[in-house]
């Protein structure tokens, strides 16, 4: 049994017009590959979320594919505002709702553990409860003072990055990890995008480093070099040229529709993108190698 198919193939069979849809992956492995296939395909009246929107978000709501966008942080990492997000926010264009960074979290980890929501620490951003309605503080049945309470989320499908699999969906990721596994147990569906797809041998070799079981993912889809602009740790590095350059693209309406016919609907696929990037850009992001040492798990 394979669960391996084009990710052309998995956008069309599980993304649907006004689905929520959470894309995983912080700092590094954001799923850019899948938002791309997801702006082609003209997916319409989606809501969505993540905890930290970057540039991808910012690209799908310029091509008219969000109605609404939940999230914890919305920035250009280290470079300013998300210019489009924002601006369709200000001139009322685009639902919102915000969290922090822990509230977002706590309502995936709810989502997961299938509970209606899930009490929390109040955060330092205490404002938020007056912008979001859904974050509500509740009686301690204990005693003890009001606790703060967020609902669960649970997404139609969560889109997942890792950096092998096998056709299962039995997925190994390393680096930082953000939310992935909370958000792939609490979504009604997964796609999991990889670099490489490995025998089963490979991911059994390393079990606790199987951050996705495959009972949780619905495709699985061969993708390289699928972060880009972001970036795979162990595959390829950053671009933080190109995010400088998105907030300068993203200051023009023209600009902006030029870099999507140009990068995203006059591309085919992700290897016609990574192949249009060229040999230099390859050669900037490419890394040593920089191997961890064996673990001996003995006799099983």
């Amino acid at each position: 049994m394979t669960k391996l198919i084009s990710l052309p193939e998995a956008i069309a069979n599980f993304v649907h017009d006004g689905d929520t849809v959470y894309a995983a992956g912080f700092t590094h492995l954001i799923p850019f590959a899948a938002g791309h296939e997801i702006i082609r395909q003209g997916k319409k009246n989606l809501t969505l979320a993540r905890a930290t929107p970057d540039l991808i978000y910012d690209q799908m709501v310029a091509a008219g594919c969000a109605k609404k966008v939940i999230f914890s942080y919305m920035g250009n990492p280290g470079v300013g505002s998300l210019r489009i997000v924002r601006s369709a926010i200000e001139r009322g264009e685009l639902e919102w709702e915000e969290y922090s960074h822990f509230g977002m979290i706590t309502r995936l980890q709810a989502g997961a553990a299938g509970l209606p929501f899930l009490p929390m620490n109040q955060t330092g951003a205490t404002d938020l409860q007056t912008a979001n309605p859904n974050i509500k503080q509740i009686r301690d049945p204990y005693g003890g003072a009001d606790i703060v309470v967020v609902p669960a989320l649970n997404p139609d499908v969560a889109i997942i990055h890792v950096q092998r699999a096998d056709a299962n969906g039995n997925a190994h990721l390393w680096g930082i990890i953000g939310e992935q596994k909370e958000a792939a147990f609490a979504a009604k569906k997964v796609i999991l995008t990889a670099e490489e797809i490995v025998a089963e041998s490979v991911i059994r070799s390393d079990p606790n480093r199987t951050i996705i079981p495959g009972i949780v993912v619905s495709a699985v889809c061969h993708v390289p070099f699928a972060c880009h602009p972001s970036y795979a740790q162990g595959c390829y590095d950053r671009d933080n040229e190109f995010y400088l350059t998105w907030d300068k693209i993203s200051a023009s309406a023209e600009a902006t529709k030029q870099y999507l016919d140009e990068w995203v609907y006059g591309v085919e696929d992700r290897d016609q993108y990574w192949q249009k990037l060229g040999a230099d850009v390859h050669k900037r992001l490419a890394i040593p190698n920089l191997m961890s040492e064996p673990i001996n798990y003995g006799k099983y």
